[in-house]
């Protein structure tokens, strides 16, 4: 089921006005798509934290609009605290939409226990779906990666009707040995002999 949520029309522009909507608890946003005219909106941080924490993405426009729309993309603070403005892009139900969904590893990969160490490389997939049935992660298990083993993105099962865009040869997770600890040592160890050596010619040069 879609988060609703209320909006209101836009009337001012510039960073000035942006600011002020932050203060009195709006985040600006704009609507667009389907070949329709774009629409200057802002909408309730309290309502628009809520669908975030429920991982909505597709989402009721309710008040000034009264559509069906996808969160496409949000910009965030330095610190990627706060959202101070988000895109609406105007969906229908029966809709198929490119969109990316972050990837989540589950369970204990056997590699752990033979040594290796577990590196998470993509962290989202793109994929292609119907605007109602954006899966809100895909989750990846990790029960049969042993050491010096690897998923790749076109080996993760994709829920029904769910279309993979991603590069399949990607590799979205791997077990590998711990090699930076060693390199690490192998480094401090040819390191010091090049700083004696450096001592024993500046105590040449001071005896001379």
């Amino acid at each position: 089921m879609a988060e609703t949520l209320t909006v209101v029309i836009r009337e001012g522009r510039g960073k000035r006005e942006a600011k002020r909507l932050r203060k009195t608890g709006s985040i600006p946003a704009i609507l667009y798509g389907h070949g329709e005219q774009n629409v200057s909106l802002s909408v309730a941080q309290e309502q628009f934290a809520a669908a975030l924490r429920h991982h909505s993405r597709l989402v009721d426009l309710t008040g000034a609009v009264n559509e069906s729309a996808l969160i496409r993309d949000m910009q965030w603070d330095t610190y990627g605290l706060e959202v101070l403005h988000v895109d609406f892009a105007r969906v229908s139900a029966d809709e198929r939409i490119d969109v990316n969904v972050s990837v989540e590893l589950r369970g204990q990969a056997p590699g752990l226990k033979e040594g290796g160490v577990i590196q998470h490389m993509l962290h989202e997939l793109q994929i292609e779906c119907l605007a109602v049935a954006i899966p809100d992660r895909i989750q990846v298990s990790l029960s049969k990666l042993n050491k010096g083993e690897h998923i790749l993105a076109g080996q993760i099962e994709l829920p029904p009707g769910v279309k993979l865009l991603s590069d399949p040869e990607q590799i979205v997770v791997h077990c590998v040995e711990p090699a930076a600890e060693v390199e690490t040592e192998a480094g401090a160890e040819s390191a010091e002999p090049e700083v004696i050596g450096r001592k024993a010619d500046e105590d040449e040069d001071s005896d001379s």
